[in-house]
């Protein structure tokens, strides 16, 4: 079983941000951990592979997902000042838990076996329930949303009351079926045969059948009305999130964004799998191993995260060129990797690499500044969606270049190229002479004119 870091993994991103988005950041954290628990637990009976792949692919991965942005979300939503070393901090929190997880499950797999440690890691996981019941949700007042309320509301307002107006009418016509039939029925009683009348008033069962019929008319219109407003609800509630996702993608920073972190995760996760593998064929003895090189990446990534988190709140530190500064160094040391032929030169870049792959702690802050806190569960669920996907498509890319070149050099030149054209992208996006063109001149201001009346001699 591999461990991959929570903050580096395969996210369903609009899903866990429309959750939050609709749910709210405590709910959702609960039922991730539920998610989390079962599906480790689930997994520790699984009779063949297929059925991991639902209980541990499916339910965990989505409940790790729904888990990160709820996380991310609250963080961004209760820090202000100190937002960078609040994130700092919690994606620190994810890299020790990887180390403390690594050691615990060789000691559990020796004395439970695999099945016994997915059941205790999966009852130690039921401790993000205690963790999330503590996010308590800010109010309104405090954080509010007036863009939201007034793309959500109004039309809702509208919609229920047409609603209502159609419910109103069918209820009308239902009476007055109602009501035509009573006649009709009185009429034919009024000329029918007198044993007929007297039968008809001395048997109750008729009235209250027709009573019956009635109420059941008027539950039916009633859940008729519930459903269509339900799926009016729904449909406007869809209709705003695809409205919402055009205009982030409107966005020219939040586009080169997207493009960026989808280049990242192609070309730079990868190394964190390749890097013992490099060292072997450098023909690097394993007595000079001092260190693992990829314990060297898992300790400088932890160094990484709470450093650039705490970098991020300096004023004079623009966070989004900081961003792109990690890119590009990190594509260059890429590119480095063939050039190393010694255990400390693979050292040194490894431990760049790992401190450069912590900006994943300062991503949060730079999603806020570009698109603002009450559009950040959304578009950071769309950013974590293209991460996941190049996260799933870097490792097999860079396996098909080294079977086709036999060699690790390619595959690194190219996992560089794809990080350092993300970064350049983005920085291209994120200058400031873009702006020009579209900010207006501002007007000129009125020419004045002094006037000396002259004497009169």
């Amino acid at each position: 079983m591999r461990v991959i870091q929570g903050d580096e993994g395969s996210d369903p991103g609009p899903v866990c941000s429309l959750c939050v988005s609709s749910f709210g950041a405590r709910p959702v954290t609960i039922f991730s951990g539920f998610m989390v628990a079962g599906g480790l637990m689930l997994s520790g009976f699984a009779p063949n592979i297929y059925f991991l792949y639902f209980s541990y692919g499916i339910v965990v991965g989505l409940g790790c997902g729904l888990l990160y942005t709820a996380t991310v979300t609250i963080t961004c939503q209760y820090f202000d000042s100190r937002r960078g070393l609040a994130l700092g901090l919690i994606s620190t929190g994810s890299s020790v838990g990887v180390f403390i997880y690594a050691a615990l499950q060789k000691l559990l797999i020796e004395f439970y076996g695999l099945d016994g440690c997915l059941l205790i890691v999966g009852a130690l996981a039921l401790n993000i329930l205690a963790c999330g019941s503590l996010m308590r949700p800010l109010k309104s007042s405090e954080c509010p949303l007036p863009e939201k309320t007034a793309v959500e509301n109004v039309p809702e307002r509208y919609s229920i009351y047409n609603g209502k107006e159609k419910n109103l009418e069918e209820n009308i016509n239902i009476l007055e079926k109602c009501r035509g039939s009573e006649e009709t029925y009185k009429s034919t009683l009024a000329s029918g045969d007198c044993k007929q009348e007297s039968l008809l008033h001395k048997n109750p069962t008729t009235i209250a059948h027709t009573k019956e019929a009635e109420t059941y008319k008027k539950k039916v219109a009633e859940q008729t009305y519930f459903c269509k407003q339900l799926a009016k609800r729904k449909w406007q509630l869809y209709k705003n999130y695809c409205g919402e996702t055009v205009a982030l993608f409107k966005n020219k920073v939040f586009s080169a964004l997207f493009i960026a972190i989808f280049l990242l995760d192609i070309g730079g996760f990868p190394p964190l799998l390749l890097m013992e593998d490099v060292a072997r064929s450098s023909n690097v003895k394993e007595e000079e191993l001092i260190m693992p090189l990829i314990s060297i990446i898992g300790i400088m990534t932890a160094v990484g995260k709470l450093l650039l988190g705490i970098l991020a709140d300096f004023k004079w530190i623009n966070t989004l060129y900081l961003y792109i500064a990690t890119l590009i160094l990190m594509g260059l040391a890429l590119c480095a990797i063939p050039f190393a032929k010694s255990y400390v030169t693979l050292a040194i870049l490894s431990g760049i690499l790992g401190f450069l792959t912590g900006n994943w702690s300062i991503f949060p802050y730079v999603t806020t500044k570009t698109v603002g806190i009450e559009k950040l569960a959304h578009a950071y669920g769309i950013l974590m969606f293209f991460a996941g996907l190049g996260n799933s498509l870097g490792p097999p890319i860079v396996g098909w270049i080294y079977d086709w070149t036999q060699t690790y050099d390619i595959a690194f030149y190219f996992s560089g190229f794809w990080v350092l054209l993300g970064g350049f992208i983005l920085l291209l996006a994120a200058l400031p002479h873009w702006e020009i063109c579209n900010k207006q001149l501002p007007k000129p201001a009125p020419t004045t004119f002094l006037y000396k009346v002259a004497s009169n001699v």
